[in-house]
């Protein structure tokens, strides 16, 4: 597997990854990972991997191949190049000494995916793609810096990997009409919905509550993981400012890291109607996210099909409703409006959001009987055994016939 993003890191993608290689692992696969170091989402090398150059490691029962890379700490189209680009050249001088019997690579990242292929043509095996978010859409979609300039050659790039794939996996169907426009046959795009990673909440609610500070009176909004720049989370600011001009007893929670986060705190000053709290552990963050009275998912408007949330399927887990502030067009919405836990507002609009916000507190009854459907959505489409088995059955599809050469 090539996949940047890896286990220790617990939001994202990382837990993806780490659960189909240790899936494989189980099955009696000999599973190596080729990874970068740990630093999403707070886009900072974890502790225990700074300064290592090379590293490997054991990790139930997967080889993971660690390479290092430069972190940029706040993101720019250049920036974002340099991070691609030392990825690529570390992987290519100090590729895995293992001969594989099949390549699977997780994108983002694109020089992730230049990785795998290379390897899998190396090596003369199959490789299959799974797409979690898409480069080129990404760049001309997420307001990045410079982001406009390189999105025709991070998309030509993309979609050279994805027509030499021999399987290609999307996490939604959003996604295929882009994917296929690249000049991938159809026949070999394939849905494979994320699963949901983490375990339901457990404990008290009301005491979870009172352990974060959070009073019963106010109705808490908790938006949870990374602050990047497609979230567009300044909707999340202004909405808290407006709730405080309004005398509302709303609090808005920002919950996790990422490169747009100090930026955020600044324009928050003054705003006590928002709050910030770290990246909750694995056990914690479903208690935080259930104690929440609605769950929030931002974008930009710009942002339609180049990205499926990850946090989603957290979110339907805990039975809260949610709120997707999210242009009306794109995978996301369709997703909230398919579990039918949640509701969808117009983008980068505060007054909108706020509304909404608003219109649940006063039918706290009608807000959870919405949040309801969430668990029951998770358990009949996003269970991890059911993701873990298309996942293997995507492995199967990847039977290159002899003399297939894909250029």
């Amino acid at each position: 597997m090539v996949s940047t993003n890896y286990a220790p890191e617990h939001t994202g993608i990382g837990p993806y990854s780490t659960q189909i290689a240790e899936h494989l692992a189980a099955s009696g696969a000999d599973t190596h990972v080729l990874a970068g170091m740990p630093h999403y989402p707070a886009w900072r090398v974890g502790e225990g991997y700074a300064g290592r150059w090379r590293m490997c490691e054991v990790r139930a029962g997967v080889t993971i191949h660690r390479r290092r890379h430069t972190v940029p700490p706040r993101q720019t189209a250049l920036r974002r190049a340099l991070f691609e680009a030392s990825i690529l050249a570390h992987g290519v001088l100090a590729p895995p000494r293992v001969r594989p019997d099949v390549v699977l690579t997780q994108m983002p990242s694109l020089a992730g995916g230049v990785l795998g292929d290379r390897l899998a043509r190396r090596a003369r095996v199959p490789h299959v793609v799974i797409v979690q978010d898409l480069m080129g859409a990404a760049a001309e979609q997420s307001g990045i810096q410079g982001g406009g300039r390189v999105a025709a050659l991070a998309g030509g790039l993309e979609g050279r990997v994805l027509r030499r794939a021999d399987v290609v996996g999307v996490v939604h169907e959003s996604f295929v009409d882009r994917v296929t426009a690249m000049g991938v046959p159809r026949e070999r795009v394939h849905v494979v919905p994320n699963w949901a990673h983490v375990k339901g909440p457990s404990g008290d609610r009301a005491l979870t509550r009172e352990r974060l500070g959070w009073s019963a009176r106010d109705t808490v909004v908790l938006h949870a993981g990374n602050m990047g720049l497609k979230q567009g989370l300044d909707v999340l600011v202004e909405a808290a400012r407006l709730a405080e001009q309004e005398g509302a007893r709303v609090r808005i929670v920002l919950m996790g890291d990422g490169n747009q986060r100090e930026r955020l705190q600044q324009l928050a000053a003054g705003v006590p109607a928002l709050s910030f709290l770290p990246p909750a552990d694995a056990d914690e963050f479903p208690e935080v996210l259930a104690a929440a009275d609605v769950l929030v998912v931002t974008q930009k408007a710009s942002v339609l099909d180049m990205s499926l949330p990850s946090k989603l399927t957290s979110y339907f887990m805990t039975g809260r409703p949610v709120i997707a502030s999210v242009a009306a067009e794109g995978g996301t919405a369709k997703e909230v409006l398919r579990s039918g836990a949640g509701s969808v507002v117009a983008p980068e609009d505060p007054k909108a959001l706020l509304a909404e916000i608003r219109s649940f507190a006063d039918d706290p009854e009608g807000a959870t009987r919405l949040g309801a459907h969430g668990p029951r959505y998770a358990e009949r489409h996003l269970s991890s055994r059911a993701g873990l088995d298309r996942i293997t059955a995507l492995l199967g599809l990847a039977q290159r016939p002899a003399g297939v050469d894909r250029s």
